[in-house]
């Protein structure tokens, strides 16, 4: 690890599903919308569409 922050972003609800599960929480939001997050929860990169390591996940949710 590098030390950076991701945003992780999925293109589409069943992309999520298979790569986080079922149960994983999720908000839909435009690209314009990303601004003020970064404000309130900085970060340098955005995933999209990322496999994750099953290690980041208890009880079949991302943590």
């Amino acid at each position: 690890m590098d030390g950076r922050k991701a945003l992780l972003a999925y293109t589409a609800l069943d992309r999520l599903a298979n790569a986080c599960g079922d149960n994983q929480a999720w908000v839909l939001l435009h690209l314009a919308d990303l601004e003020p997050i970064k404000a309130d929860f900085p970060f340098d990169v955005v995933a999209f569409d990322p496999q994750l390591p099953a290690d980041l996940f208890t009880n079949g949710r991302l943590t």
